[in-house]
């Protein structure tokens, strides 16, 4: 069977959505150790840690045909973190499931740009590779995340609320949030993505 995948770069205004390349290390691993952009996370990660999720983004796309996608600003070429899609590995009442992942430097925050990478995300797993349902989930606290996941027409139940499987108990960031979102529910405004050469995504 044929599986659907990103066959080119999906560009939204300001961005570029595309594979991992070997130039993407360093500053993902610059991303990964910076306490900002960890700081719903348990720790920041080290130079080896980086590499291996890079390698793990990459063996899912294979698999798969769609992966967390390394950003790139279309201005000035920079890498702009990652926004993607992705089969989360833990057991839970949602699971299995394909969640939706954004991380992006603190210089690329508080410009929308992860809204507007994943509602490309969103379009491309709905309307291209037809997934049933796409889910995110955050720990209570992060509310920076959770604004996102409303802006881009995902909605929460609080009865689906749960305590992440793989925090220490009593931890804080143990409480989640759950957010879904359908076909129908995608948000009337439009994604505004085009592919790198023509309208095909697959």
């Amino acid at each position: 069977m044929t599986i659907a995948r990103l066959s080119t770069p999906m560009l939204t205004d300001r961005l570029i959505l595309r594979r991992w390349q070997a130039s993407d290390g360093a500053p993902f691993a610059s991303m990964n150790a910076d306490p900002r952009v960890m700081q719903f996370f348990p720790r920041p990660l080290d130079r080896q840690t980086s590499d291996d999720l890079i390698s793990r983004f990459q063996a899912h796309d294979e698999a798969h045909g769609f992966t967390l996608w390394a950003l790139e600003e279309r201005e000035t070429g920079a890498f702009a973190g990652f926004t993607g899609l992705l089969h989360f590995d833990f057991a839970a009442p949602f699971s299995p499931g394909v969640e939706i992942g954004w991380r992006l430097p603190v210089a690329f925050w508080g410009r929308g740009l992860a809204s507007e990478a994943a509602r490309a995300s969103l379009a491309f797993g709905l309307n291209v590779l037809k997934i049933a349902e796409i889910v995110a989930f955050a720990a209570a606290s992060n509310a920076r995340s959770r604004r996102v996941m409303e802006r881009i027409g995902m909605s929460r139940d609080a009865s689906d609320d749960f305590h992440h499987p793989k925090m220490p108990r009593e931890h804080p960031l143990q409480p989640c949030v759950l957010y879904r979102i359908r076909p129908a529910d995608l948000t009337k405004r439009p994604p505004n993505t085009t592919s790198g050469r023509n309208s095909s995504h697959e």
